[in-house]
């Protein structure tokens, strides 16, 4: 090299800019639920999956997908299409030490095996005094929104909340969803789970590791003084956007998240109540019947003297779910029938 030869200058070092991968990134209701099923399935060797189209295809929404070629066909099982067969042989298989976790497509389908459900697997623990545990978790899909028709949008929590022996667990949130499937499969009672199809595509910022959330305990998402909107599910949401437009008005709302359906936290609805004294109750399913007919008796029965009105229900009419969306957006309640009832409770 000679003087006149002079080596290059290196450009100025730019500051990286953090590419998508290196960010927070926001885990789906879909994603939380296959999260937790994988490390569910790593902790408890006696765990399997079961259910139609869920090995290879994932399960209609994806909840299950990869989680054959990762365990196999042993722990990943699909099957005929008979919901009969799926909770029955589940039912056996938790007899004998299995944990089994059933996936019903479509929550209208549990009509299919409530008899399983409701006189075998609800009533295990009692009828053999405690000999024989039923540890089985039942995913399926429920509510409308979608276009889904009669068969495919129903909101069934009604069908079972008579029912003794088995828990009902209704996530509205994808950090709920994998903490609370997490406490389901760690539980020796059966569970019913329910996952709202409008909920599955919800982001947010789900915690990588094993947690689990409470079963029987409520959340309050929202605090607030002037009224009470307890809900669950898709309603929750509502609930909050309703709540956020109300303060625009100076109405201040707290929103209960019911988490699970039963048995409910009784104690942190009745004392929202009480606080409040005026009560909305947010519902997706028909009117008669229903959740929102069991919180507004409750309420209103231990409630009373603290109230400063009549509990206000928002429900789905009774009828049913339409395929034309244009029809059901009249049948399901929305956030606006919430902002009204909210402004008719702080009336009172």
């Amino acid at each position: 090299m000679t003087d006149t030869d002079t080596v290059p200058a290196k450009p100025a070092r730019r500051e990286r800019k953090p590419r998508q991968s290196d960010k927070v990134r926001k885990t789906s209701f879909t994603q939380a639920l296959n999260n937790a099923l994988d490390l569910a399935m790593a902790k408890h060797d006696e765990m399997f999956v079961i259910g139609e189209d869920i090995a290879e295809m994932g399960g209609d929404f994806g909840v299950t997908k990869g989680l054959f070629n990762k365990y196999g066909g042993e722990r990943v099982r699909d099957t005929p299409l008979s919901e009969a067969a799926i909770i029955g042989t589940c039912a056996g298989a938790a007899m004998v030490g299995m944990r089994p976790v059933a996936e019903i497509m479509f929550a209208d389908f549990l009509g299919e095996c409530y008899d399983q459900i409701v006189n075998n697997v609800a009533k295990m623990h009692y009828m053999f005094d405690g000999q024989f545990t039923a540890p089985l978790v039942i995913r399926t899909a429920c509510g409308g929104g979608f276009g889904g028709g009669p068969h495919h949008s129903q909101s069934v929590e009604g069908w079972f909340l008579n029912v003794p022996g088995i828990v009902i667990v209704a996530p509205s949130n994808p950090v709920d969803a994998k903490g609370l499937l997490l406490a389901s499969i760690d539980s020796d009672d059966p569970v019913l789970f329910l996952e709202h199809k409008a909920l599955y595509r919800s982001r947010a910022e789900v915690p990588p590791d094993y947690y689990t959330t409470p079963l029987g305990t409520a959340a309050v998402a929202r605090e607030g003084s002037d009224v009470t909107v307890v809900a669950s599910m898709r309603m929750v949401p509502m609930a909050l956007a309703a709540a956020e437009k109300a303060s625009e008005q100076g109405v201040s709302v707290e929103v209960v998240d019911l988490r699970t359906i039963r048995p409910y936290d009784a104690d942190t609805v009745l004392s929202s109540a009480a606080k409040t004294g005026r009560v909305v109750v947010a519902n997706e399913a028909p009117k008669i019947g229903g959740l929102g007919s069991e919180l507004s008796a409750r309420i209103s029965e231990e409630c009373f003297s603290e109230l400063s009105g009549p509990v206000v229900r928002v429900d789905g009419l009774d009828t049913p779910i339409p395929f034309s969306v244009p029809l059901e957006e009249v049948v399901l309640p929305d956030e606006a029938a919430v902002s009204a009832a909210i402004a008719i409770a702080a009336q009172y």
